[in-house]
């Protein structure tokens, strides 16, 4: 209707067939803050609240959810969109990205919610990986010259391109690969003799679907060669890697992502840190610290410890009540950690909650003599746990 350089697209008699006909049959609509203030009659359209406002007004038209975009807010650092479903607001921030390249963007997030929604996502969820995905596209095409206009496109296809974005490298984040999340400990692996690389080389070929290295005892330069060799086992077998709490680490290898706890630096800080398209996973107790990672634009929280636990020192015990709690608050994916071994694995999956999308280990496989054998039997039983849900 109005574009993001705001030039009018449609005549003002088509306003009434989108109110009466069109946005009746929409399962979400997806006006920029022009087109919000057009569709409710000029009103003017300056803050979050004005955003919040329009976005309840444009539901009553008909459409299952709305999202009114903020990227045109012109006094805003951050650019702020706002979901509604009739039930709650949902604001959804990311990097404002200073580009002429913005030819398009409206049509792709509408395109990639859809495509998202195609492949079984909830909407939100399918709102949340379109904005990531344009976010991408932009600051990786930031610096592109094509054509003379003021607007310039931008490069959809730059995760075939980008170094980071290689396949089998650096691919978008996909919640179903927390399912069997091994983290790794120093004192275990040197109490077994086994070393970083190959501890990791082993929980993969046992099939762990996710890998972090969690080495608190360390030395950096030792750490960063061991995380450079495990980001090529990794690499290789299609299996994210992340890096407790090392930015630093993370950034040097060009891991995966970062996970982090409550005392540590911010999702929100990591991401102006790592970019956009690296995964940030956050451990949280309780619903309001989820709610906190989801608001910072963390990719998935840990929750727990489910059950008690001796690889980390203060830890209160959540149980299945405590988990369930943040999973039903949480609008990320949760993988349960704590006290987690072949013994209770399958009783936690088997809550049934859909959100909840995997658990991670310690313990349970590096303390022990034959990683790999103990990941395979964890594995099998956590898939026979899903099966029986």
């Amino acid at each position: 209707m109005v574009s993001t350089s705001g030039d009018s697209l449609s005549d003002p008699s088509t306003l009434t067939n989108y109110r009466d006909e069109l946005f009746a049959m929409a399962d979400i609509v997806t006006p920029n803050v022009k087109e919000a203030s057009k569709l409710l009659g000029g009103v003017s359209l300056h803050t979050v609240s004005d955003m919040r406002d329009a976005a309840a007004s444009i539901y009553k038209f008909g459409p299952r959810c709305v999202l009114v975009k903020g990227g045109d807010m012109p006094d805003s650092s951050e650019a702020i969109d706002v979901f509604y479903d009739g039930k709650e607001f949902v604001e959804l921030r990311g990097h404002r990205i200073k580009t002429r390249n913005t030819h398009g963007t409206g049509c792709t997030l509408a395109s990639s919610i859809a495509t998202e929604l195609a492949k079984g996502s909830t909407m939100l969820h399918a709102v949340q990986v379109a904005k990531n995905y344009v976010e991408s596209a932009l600051h990786h095409s930031k610096d592109l010259i094509i054509g003379n206009g003021p607007q310039g496109p931008f490069d959809h296809l730059f995760r075939l391109k980008c170094p980071p974005y290689n396949i089998g490298s650096q691919q978008s984040f996909n919640p179903e690969s927390l399912f069997l999340y091994a983290v790794t400990d120093s004192r275990m692996n040197k109490k077994w003799g086994h070393s970083i690389k190959d501890a990791v080389k082993a929980a993969i070929e046992g099939g762990a679907t996710i890998v972090q290295l969690r080495e608190k005892d360390a030395e950096s330069r030792e750490f960063l060669e061991a995380a450079k060799a495990c980001m090529e086992i990794c690499k290789s077998s299609g299996v994210p890697l992340l890096i407790n709490d090392r930015v630093d680490i993370a950034l040097a290898c060009n891991a995966d992502g970062v996970h982090v706890g409550q005392s540590d630096v911010s999702a929100r800080e990591i991401r102006e840190l790592l970019g956009p398209g690296k995964i940030i996973g956050v451990s949280c107790k309780t619903p309001a610290q989820a709610e906190q990672a989801w608001n910072d634009g963390a990719d998935y929280i840990g929750c727990g410890g489910v059950f008690p636990t001796t690889t980390k020192a203060n830890n209160p015990t959540l149980g299945f009540e405590g988990l369930k709690t943040v999973c039903l608050a949480s609008k990320l994916p949760v993988v349960a950690i704590g006290g987690i071994n072949a013994t209770n694995a399958g009783s936690v999956m088997e809550l049934g909650i859909p959100n909840l999308k995997g658990v991670a280990v310690v313990s349970a496989l590096f303390d022990r003599e034959c990683v790999m054998t103990e990941t395979r039997n964890l594995r099998s039983i956590l898939t026979n746990a899903l099966c029986s849900v």
